[in-house]
């Protein structure tokens, strides 16, 4: 009777240790990719998708990842590179605003970030190089939403490391988060 009773509490530990190991990820590192730890969210313009912000936004919580907004700003030929831009700033601050309160609602933490470059693809060139992430959530410009050319996502595709997800919204009809939103 005790061999038996041993013999079943050997079956149910080795079948929690299988169960545990089967349920969690961090337990059975070879079982799926590891999830992203940092993942860059680069936008432009003076409106943000709603889709594409949410969507990036499940991303990161699901993997626990923190998000990295980072504003892409184009500064002019006629100015200096790292000359402050207020005009700009003050477009881009609501922004992070937005972004940074729907992601303390979904407990997703934040890294903001402004980058500049004399066109989009120079400043996504300088945060490819600069920032470190595992992963690269870009919206894709349309008709209705404002976002990278696809020159600028066949370059990242090119020339970025990691993980890349394209998301191209779907044709919204006037809703976005704009600048001037609170």
């Amino acid at each position: 009777m005790t061999v038996a009773i041993v013999i079943v509490g050997l079956v149910l530990v080795v079948t929690l240790v299988f169960v545990a190991r089967w349920r969690n990820p961090d337990l059975a590192p070879h079982r799926i990719t590891p999830p992203a730890r940092r993942i860059l969210f680069p936008f432009i313009g003076e409106s943000i998708s709603q889709r594409t912000l949410d969507a990036a936004l499940r991303l990161a919580r699901a993997e626990a990842a923190t998000l990295v907004p980072a504003y892409v700003m184009t500064v002019p030929m006629r100015l200096d590179l790292q000359a402050p831009t207020p005009d700009a700033c003050e477009g881009a601050m609501p922004l992070m605003d937005v972004i940074e309160q729907r992601a303390a609602r979904l407990h997703v933490p934040v890294d903001s970030r402004i980058e500049t470059g004399r066109t989009a693809r120079h400043a996504l060139q300088e945060l490819v190089e600069e920032e470190r992430f595992d992963r690269i959530v870009v919206p894709a410009a349309t008709q209705s939403s404002e976002g990278f050319s696809s020159a600028d996502i066949a370059w990242l595709l090119e020339h970025a490391p990691g993980e890349i997800v394209v998301l191209r919204p779907e044709i919204e009809r006037g809703y976005a988060f704009a600048a001037d939103a609170s």
